[in-house]
């Protein structure tokens, strides 16, 4: 092959390839039929646990099924075919449902396991590119994954077809996941490590300032003691509150430097010992402990501010932030 035409053939194959995995994810539409409905509902149903399996290429889209079914609700667990016959199989019960992946519908380490799954009272989903094979006829449910033709240039290599199987996948995960009324916060308690169960499970209270690391002043306190305040506390400001820890302000590093632009409107008086309630801005934003850590950022983002109070019901100061805390509780 000239090397000078690889490129623009690199490019118009991946076109070509892309092109016609989505014709065959297009294609899946019309199929979704009462079949479809069955399976949800057979899933719904079981007081078990989706065991999928496949063979090859279709076992690695076996797992990714299992793994979001998994995570949307569905306790899945995928299982080896091959390891299925020499004692896997002890994982399935008859509460279960097998989900058994198969383009050709002919893999005989599929087939071979069935009688034993049969056996033990399991119900089964087959999903195939051929409703006219074995394993479809076999299956209590049928779902269609078959496909016009791989993109793989000889038509061989499974692509449009491991593709068509991985959408129906997401397709009977995003159906179980309504039908259970699965929340976000539902999955972000399986998914505690990541980003999002962190922005869904991270609270205010978990990552707030509290107690004695609370930087506040009296409103008769002076500018110079405000200073001094900010200082020990590392947050970038001060609250100003009254003996009953009630939350009167907040005065911040920002205030402090319009307060020293500003100076000539305190030319009489030396600025140092000027009482910080004159200085504060009243009646800032604060929020709740219960709040999420993700509300804390969007108030702070919305009202451009760095800092932030957090009150009790009461309006009493038990905690304050700023961005550098939401930071490192990976919040954001």
């Amino acid at each position: 092959m000239n090397m000078s035409s690889i490129p623009s053939r690199s490019i118009e194959l991946a076109k070509r390839a892309l092109g016609i995995e989505a014709e065959a994810i297009e294609a899946l539409i019309s199929r979704i039929d009462a079949s479809f409905t069955e399976a949800v509902h057979l899933i719904l149903e079981s007081r078990g646990r989706v065991i999928v399996s496949g063979m090859g290429k279709s076992g690695h889209i076996a797992r990714k099924i299992a793994a979001t079914l998994s995570s949307t609700g569905t306790p899945a667990y995928f299982v080896h075919p091959g390891e299925a016959s020499h004692g896997d199989l002890g994982m399935v019960q008859g509460v279960d449902i097998f989900l058994a992946l198969s383009n050709s519908g002919e893999t005989e380490e599929i087939l071979s396991i069935l009688p034993a799954v049969r056996r033990q009272g399991a119900k089964v989903i087959a999903m195939t590119g051929n409703p006219a094979s074995t394993l479809a006829a076999e299956a209590d449910i049928n779902l269609d994954v078959s496909v016009a033709k791989e993109a793989c240039p000889l038509n061989l290599a499974p692509t449009a077809s491991t593709t068509a199987a991985l959408a129906l996948g997401d397709a009977l995960a995003v159906a179980l996941l309504d039908a259970r009324g699965f929340k976000s916060e539902d999955f972000a308690l399986s998914h505690p490590g990541g980003t999002l169960g962190r922005r869904l499970l991270t609270h205010v209270e978990d990552v707030m300032k509290k107690a004695e690391q609370l930087p506040a002043v009296r409103p008769e306190a002076t500018l110079s003691e405000a200073i001094l305040t900010i200082s020990r506390g590392g947050l970038g400001m001060t609250a100003v509150t009254d003996p009953e820890n009630k939350i009167l302000g907040i005065f911040t590093d920002g205030d402090l430097r319009r307060a020293l632009e500003n100076r000539q409107a305190y030319q009489n008086e030396d600025l140092l010992t000027v009482p910080v309630s004159r200085l504060m801005r009243p009646d800032p934003c604060r929020i709740a402990p219960k709040r999420l850590a993700v509300e804390a950022v969007e108030i702070m983002e919305r009202r451009r501010i760095n800092q932030l109070l957090v009150a009790d019901e009461q309006d009493r100061l038990i905690g304050a932030l700023n961005m550098h805390d939401l930071f490192a509780a990976r919040v954001i």
